[in-house]
């Protein structure tokens, strides 16, 4: 045995580590047990602690905090959601059953059988808080929600949700279903100030609760969820009535109504009483707003969290411009039978939304007045959309000179060049061949002023050369978020195919008001709690959506009064002599939606008018329809912002360009003359009489410019793209028409210009002048200039110390000044004289005069 022992240690180990790990194992266990129940105990302590308040308090509603939602001033007041907070109870038997139903379907459709709490609700909501990290998903019964609302506070802690669940279950035991119901329709939000089911029938619908319809307590069960969104009154009537079809199928399922009752009520017209006038400025801007901070401090919060929101509305041209959108709208509604209008303005570098009127008037039911047609991505852009286009296009290279022909163009691959279809029994519709505004073709017409007028053959042409995709693209990042589907609109997308809202594209337009960067609109300056303490509310997103100068460049054309001129005239309501405004306005070939868009750097304003029901109006151009209220606004805001002007773009090098990209569309090999000697130019051919002739050769942009590379070299077989021929042929028979034939490079001269040449060089010279004496500040200087050369001097300039000074075109060349009127001037001083000659050839001389300063 001890020999045994000797020879076997690690076998003794092993069994005391084995013993020891045992007892271990047991300890922690009997230790965590322990705390287990001494956890438990404590919970259970905690718990039973809870005390169910009297019954009597669910007859009062805990005091809410009135959150006011104010102008940019701070001071102006727009609306207070809890002014005159109104209240009925109502007990249940006065309430219809339909109500009930409806409630219990949407909310808690097992009302009738849990016992105050669901269980699975409870630990589906927990689990979605884990994995979301949040306190957010609660899973709330209606007994719940009566807790919720009239006895506990809206912070999200647990031990709120805690005491919530336990005083659910007590409350359950302590009263029916049927007063729990009732307690909770009578406590209800349904927006603003309005709380319990007996105010919200009577408003919505003008009915005690008890005399509803069974599609009427649809629409009063939908709205709890989200009192702003789905307001009656607000901008998401579609979205309203999608949640209170959901609430009839909802008590469909659950036998709450019979199939036909269900029928009836699905095809039921309900009509709304018109919202109360009175306590609300700027109605559908304050709903937009409600709908935006809703995003950021959630609907309980902001109904009963006593904030104070600083909006960014300028309520000056707020009122001036309801006024505005009011006038013009019944006066259209006579004229154009376009019944209703509105307005919206930015400022493009902050993205403050300083107006917004989204009807003619709010509280008008006849014309769906609470719509907000400024929100609704619902009306087609006509042609404000081209400027967008054409931005696109000049990102690809193209410039304003670049020249499109204007001529009857079938662009539908399914027709013939006459616009007819090619196959027997294909609808005519699909052949794409539009017009133009006023029926009239051009010819050759430069992107200026296809844009500047709004021509619509070029401008399809540009968008296909931009590409669709690309310019949506485009759309995107200016900020519009409606036009998705490139494969949907195809070319019609450039004459407003696509569906937008007004504060988009407003928004969009911005964009080229500030070189290029947008800003994302924002409603709210700041947010304040019931304390003071301010609310971070997310900033305006920025990014460079296009080049500063393909901006410049738009801006540059939309402001061009005179390439303008031809379709809209000299004097029109567009153009503002004192101050530069860029413009487009835009009308749908159907005639539903009538646009201006117009904008200076620092303020963008969006106009539209039509019907809600996009029903046509009078068939007439937006510069008729609408042009002039988006004039009298512009006028009015001028007033009262800084005069900033648009910078000019920087031209491109015309050397690397294609004839037909600056300008040359007779053909694609050119050479240069000097205009005076009708001689091929040389070097010292002055750039005022050099001449860029082209070898006659009249041809589509096509033929000369891959749209794939329009930079780069011409394509070898233009005849690959499957638009040439639709726009090659129609181009053809225009120059001949014109008698416009080929030419070859025979035409071009042999002999070079012997005009401006080495030999009659140009050179002016100071005469009759002593500069070398020192003058004084009040003594006369006199300058006299001559020139030798071929020809006769024809225009000289004065400079002093590199400043321009005064120029001279006619003889005697002779130039007096007083040093004491030079700003610059020194004891040593520079002039030089620059002067032409009759042919334009160039000279310039330098010399000092001196100046005694101390006099």
């Amino acid at each position: 045995m001890e020999k045994s022992s000797l020879h076997h240690p690690r076998r003794h180990l092993k069994s005391f580590i084995r013993h020891t790990k045992a007892h271990t194992k047991k300890d922690i266990a009997a230790i965590l047990t322990s705390l287990v129940f001494i956890l438990t105990g404590l919970g259970i302590f905690w718990i039973s602690s809870f005390r169910l308040p009297d019954l009597s308090s669910f007859e009062q509603r805990k005091v809410s905090e009135s959150t006011k939602i104010y102008d940019r001033t701070g001071k102006v007041l727009l609306y207070d959601m809890n002014a005159g907070v109104k209240r009925t109870i109502v007990s249940s038997e006065n309430i219809s059953p339909y109500i009930k139903k409806a409630t219990v379907a949407i909310e808690d459709e097992d009302f009738y059988d849990h016992r105050g709490i669901k269980i699975t609700s409870i630990v589906r909501a927990t689990l979605a808080n884990l994995v979301s990290g949040k306190f957010s998903q609660g899973g709330s019964t209606i007994t719940q929600q009566v807790v919720k609302n009239t006895l506990l506070t809206q912070e999200k802690k647990i031990s709120r949700k805690l005491k919530e669940w336990v005083l659910a279950s007590k409350l359950d035991k302590a009263l029916s279903k049927d007063k729990i119901l009732e307690i909770y329709l009578n406590e209800n939000p349904y927006g603003g100030n309005m709380y319990g089911i007996a105010e919200a029938s009577k408003r919505f619908f003008g009915k005690e609760p008890r005399d509803v319809t069974l599609a009427e307590a649809a629409y009063l069960a939908a709205i709890p969820q989200a009192t702003s969104y789905y307001s009656p009154y607000g901008s998401h009537m579609k979205e309203l009535e999608a949640r209170q079809k959901l609430v009839l199928e909802k008590m469909l399922k659950n036998g709450f109504i019979a199939d036909i009752e269900y029928k009836k009520a699905m095809t039921e017209r309900v009509l709304l009483q018109p919202q109360e006038k009175f306590g609300i400025r700027a109605p559908h801007f304050v709903f937009f707003v409600r709908d935006y901070v809703e995003n950021i401090l959630g609907m309980d919060s902001l109904n009963e969290g006593g904030y104070r929101v600083i909006t960014t509305l300028d309520m000056n041209l707020q009122e001036q411009a309801e006024e505005l959108v009011r006038k013009t709208a019944l006066s259209n509604e006579k004229n154009f039978n376009a019944k209703n209008a509105a307005l919206v303005a930015l400022d493009p570098k902050t993205g403050d939304i300083l107006s917004m009127v989204g009807s003619r008037d709010y509280f008008d039911t006849d014309i769906d007045g609470q719509f907000n047609v400024a929100t609704a991505p619902n009306r087609q852009p006509g042609s404000t959309m081209k400027p967008i286009v054409y931005a696109e296009a000049f990102i690809k290279g193209y410039t304003p000179e670049t020249v499109l022909f204007d001529l009857p163009t079938s662009f539908g691959t399914e027709c013939d060049l006459e616009g007819k279809p090619l196959r027997a029994g294909t609808d005519p519709k699909v052949c794409y061949m539009p017009q133009n505004y006023d029926e009239k073709f051009r010819g050759p017409v430069s992107l200026r002023g296809a844009l500047a007028q709004s021509i619509n053959i070029p401008s399809i042409k540009t968008l296909y050369l931009a590409g669709v995709r690309e310019s949506l693209a485009l759309a995107k990042d200016m900020g519009i978020t409606s036009l998705t589907n490139a494969d949907q609109y195809g070319l019609t997308l450039v004459l407003g195919g696509g569906e937008i809202s007004l504060l988009e594209m407003t928004s969009a337009y911005g964009v080229f008001a500030y070189d290029g960067n947008h800003l994302s609109h924002r409603p709210v300056l700041r947010i304040f709690d019931s304390k003071g303490n301010e609310i971070k509310i997310p900033a305006s997103r920025q990014n460079q959506a296009m080049p500063v100068n393909v901006a410049r460049t738009i801006s540059d054309i939309l402001s061009d009064n005179t390439v303008r001129t031809p379709a809209y005239g000299p004097n029109s309501v567009l153009y503002f002599p004192s101050r530069d405004v860029a413009v487009k306005t835009g009308t749908t070939n159907d005639s539903k939606d009538a646009w201006t868009i117009g904008y200076t750097p620092n303020l963008v304003v969006g106009v539209w008018a039509g019907n809600n029901d996009a029903s046509p109006m009078v068939k007439k151009v937006a510069g008729q329809i609408v042009a002039p209220m988006w004039s009298s606004f512009m006028k009015a805001a001028l007033d009262t912002i800084p005069d900033e002007r648009f910078i000019p773009p920087t031209p491109a090098d015309s050397s690397v360009l294609k004839p037909v990209m600056k300008g040359i569309w007779q053909g694609g090999q050119t050479y240069t003359i000097d205009k005076i000697s009708k001689k091929i130019a040389t070097e010292f051919t002055p750039p005022e009489t050099r001449q860029e002739i082209p070898i006659q050769s009249v041809h589509s942009i096509l033929y000369w410019v891959d749209k794939n590379d329009p930079l780069g070299p011409p394509p070898v077989n233009p005849s690959n793209d499957y638009q040439f021929e639709r726009w090659e042929t129609p181009v053809r028979l225009w120059a001949a028409e014109q008698g416009l034939p080929d030419q070859t490079d025979f035409v071009i001269p042999t002999a070079t210009d012997d005009i401006h040449t080495g030999k009659n060089s140009f050179v002016v010279s100071i005469q009759n002048t002593d500069l070398a004496k020192k003058y004084n500040l009040d003594d006369e200087v006199s300058i006299s200039v001559s020139s030798a050369g071929k020809y006769p001097i024809a225009g000289a300039s004065l400079h002093i110390n590199g400043v321009y000074m005064t120029t001279i075109e006619k003889p005697p060349f002779f130039f007096r000044f007083f040093p004491r009127e030079i700003s610059n001037i020194q004891e040593t001083n520079n002039i030089k004289i620059t002067a032409h000659d009759s042919v334009y050839n160039k000279s310039e001389v330098d010399a000092a005069f001196y100046v005694a300063l101390d006099n």
